[in-house]
């Protein structure tokens, strides 16, 4: 499973959603079309970032299935790789934006 950190995006989610879709949307692309699942990895946001995020994600899913695609929000690196691991080990989880904290997170 490719795991790709979105990086600083503005701090506006109208203007946050635009960033993506126009700076990161086709390197997300690309690297389904290698075959591979792929992870996104969010900086936490406000509420307001959480629709347009999830919607992205989902249709990148419906768009390229049967690979897997699913977003993370955090900077915890731990709560971060047992995430990663649990959707690897999650065959059909795609689509999906989970918010992370350190609240039970473990290697998997």
């Amino acid at each position: 499973m490719a795991m790709l950190r979105v990086g600083a995006l503005p701090e506006g989610a109208l203007d946050a959603a635009a960033a993506f879709h126009a700076e990161v949307l086709p390197g997300v692309r690309a690297a389904l079309e290698t075959g591979a699942d792929l992870v996104l990895v969010f900086d936490p946001a406000g509420c307001e970032h959480r629709a347009w995020r999830l919607a992205a994600v989902q249709q990148l899913a419906r768009d390229h299935a049967p690979r897997r695609i699913n977003a993370l929000e955090g900077y915890d690196e731990d709560a971060i790789a047992a995430a990663v691991s649990y959707v690897d080990q999650a065959p059909g989880l795609t689509g999906q934006l989970l918010r992370l904290d350190r609240n039970g997170a473990s290697a998997l």
